[in-house]
């Protein structure tokens, strides 16, 4: 990949290979980083690094550098407390935005682009370099580590090219998916590099920043089933979209329809896992198609026990047979329908997450003895995936539920188990039981527990003080910045009277949130001193979900918050804090 992009001539180095925030950066900028990155990893002991950029210009010179210097790539899927102690134990050194206690490395600043030496030759590195390991579900248990040669990622982009070439052309790449799992890793970043095509080195964290990005290019939209599921509602405002991909889960039909018509072109699903790469694709032309194509090369049988998905494939270490956790249904020799998976890795907004590991974590806690969780899916558009607990309770917690109440158990067990579960995983529906329920068989059946899930009559449930927050979701989170998904609740307490009729969220409780959000993801200075550029451009109500997105300035002491959502942009400010004087 590299070898072609440093045999570039010299008017080819000139040409954009990335935009970020209005400005092009050229092949040339990306050949100096390269370089600079390689000769920084040359110094440096060891073999192993793990990468975490959410740049995905500088992310795409961090890795060419490395594996330039011979180096492999491990990438997290986030950079949460136990992620980082898990890759501790078996990488040599931290790249990228992790926190500063890692000491991540990154190099000088590099000499001018005009500056071309014969420090940027490269070498061709073999088809059996280990290149990459990626990491599937390290925030939930114990990660499970993938290697990948960089045979099997030049054979998948070269599939990728085989298939959809043509019909993406020229056009420029943008995403709202990261490049630390594999579909994001491959659509933005390695074969949109290795064709010449122009990436978006920002990626959207919603949909709606989309027509900003877009202009009069041509491009093509990286996405998931969660963005797309969330499409402004509107007429359509995308021709310059060639093409849309989604990846992560499969889309509703009418989910895939509506993109369709607001985006102007039906989304190409890609099927696949981290350990098999791309394996099969669709774009529905009908709603009741729901059939999946091979991918090229791909040969598929379904599985003698389980009806299970079987493949081969030169995405895959070897040509050995590959069990997936899928059971399928034939539908001719290149197509199949997926039936649902076989194991308790279950698929939450397209991240793979272990109830197993989910359980082991909450019974690590005092309060707890036993737990069994489920997944539960949705029962309209109004009511997402989640997470369901079942507790049996310890002495202590039974005596903590008693004196604290159920919410204040269901904060401080979540918090409990929230520095090695994704945000997305943490359980959202929580039943605190003197014991399991068991069949004649001595069995917990999904049934017994989602019984355990019927409403209650208001005479039977306790009262309790309302909500003083939302649900939070982390979306995304690196150096200086964080990005939540907040649920407001219907009976939040801030809504009593302002205004009855027609109950809006105050503006002192944002601000308030901002704060409380800050405090909890970055250290920031003790004292309030203020707030600066305040804006409340549209009102909140019961039930809406917004996006918070905050960014901290050490240097200025200060906390930049947005909050926006599919409506648009609700409110924005800027939070300054200062050292208490002790002399005062």
């Amino acid at each position: 990949m590299l070898t072609a992009l440093s045999a570039l001539s010299e008017g080819d180095r000139e040409q954009p290979f990335a935009w970020r925030d209005g400005e092009v950066l050229n092949y040339r900028w990306l050949l100096a980083q390269v370089a600079a990155w390689r000769d920084l990893l040359l110094l440096q002991p060891g073999s192993r690094f793990a990468l975490y950029c959410a740049d995905s210009a500088i992310f795409a010179a961090a890795l060419f550098g490395a594996w330039q210097a011979g180096k492999t790539v491990y990438l997290p899927g986030d950079m949460l407390p136990a992620t980082c102690a898990n890759l501790s134990a078996v990488v040599d050194g931290y790249l990228g935005d992790f926190p500063v206690e890692y000491l991540p490395l990154a190099p000088a600043a590099c000499a001018s682009n005009d500056d071309v030496s014969t420090s940027q030759d490269f070498k061709v590195l073999l088809p059996d370099f280990p290149g990459l390991v990626i990491y599937t579900s390290g925030s939930t248990g114990e990660p499970q580590a993938v290697p990948k040669c960089l045979a099997q990622l030049s054979t998948e982009v070269a599939s990728l090219e085989q298939l959809f070439g043509a019909r993406i052309g020229a056009a420029e790449i943008i995403a709202t998916v990261s490049h630390q799992h594999i579909y994001g890793l491959l659509f933005k970043i390695l074969w949109p590099l290795t064709s010449g095509r122009v990436i978006h080195a920002r990626h959207l964290g919603y949909l709606e920043e989309l027509p900003a990005q877009l202009g009069e290019r041509q491009s093509v939209l990286i996405s998931s089933p969660a963005h797309l599921k969330r499409l402004p509602a509107g007429p359509s405002l995308f021709s310059s979209i060639r093409a849309v991909f989604s990846s992560g889960g499969p889309l509703p039909p009418e989910v895939a329809m509506e993109a369709g018509r607001v985006l102007g072109t039906v989304p190409v699903e890609v099927y696949g896992s981290s350990e098999t790469g791309g394996v099969a694709w669709r774009q529905r032309e009908a709603g009741n198609d729901d059939s999946w194509q091979v991918m090229p090369a791909v040969t598929w049988r379904i599985g003698a026990v389980g009806n299970v998905l079987e493949i081969r494939s030169p995405h895959l270490p070897d040509m050995d047979w590959f069990a997936m956790a899928d059971q399928i249904q034939a539908v001719d020799e290149q197509r199949f329908q997926l039936k649902g998976r076989i194991d308790r890795i279950v698929k939450v907004e397209e991240k793979r997450i272990s109830l197993d590991a989910i359980e082991r974590q909450l019974k690590m806690l005092g309060a707890v003895t036993d737990a069994r969780v489920l997944l539960l899916d949705g029962v309209d558009d109004q009511q997402r995936q989640r997470i369901a607990a079942f507790v049996v309770l310890s002495a202590a917690g039974r005596k903590m539920l008693v004196a604290q109440g159920k919410l204040a158990l269901n904060r401080q067990l979540r918090d409990g188990v929230a520095h090695a579960v994704e945000a997305i995983a943490l359980p959202r529906s929580w039943r605190y039981l003197d014991a399991l329920p068991v069949n004649a068989q001595g069995k917990t059946t999904r049934a017994d527990l989602l019984a355990l899930l019927e409403p209650r009559s208001a005479a039977s449930e306790p009262l309790h003080a309302p909500p003083t927050k939302p649900e939070r979701r982390l979306l995304e989170q690196e150096a200086g910045r964080v990005l939540l998904e907040l649920t407001v609740p219907k009976d939040l307490l801030y809504f009593n009277g302002h205004f009855d009729g027609a109950p809006i969220l105050p503006g002192v409780a944002q601000l308030d949130w901002a704060i409380h959000y800050g405090r909890a993801y970055f250290a920031l200075a003790p004292q309030f001193l203020g707030v600066q550029a305040l804006k409340f451009q549209r009102v909140i109500t019961p039930g809406m979900v917004v996006q918070l997105e905050l960014i901290n300035d050490t240097q200025k002491n200060c906390l930049t918050f947005r909050i926006a959502s599919a409506a648009g942009q609700h409110a924005s400010g800027r939070i300054t804090f200062g050292v208490i004087d002790a002399s005062a």
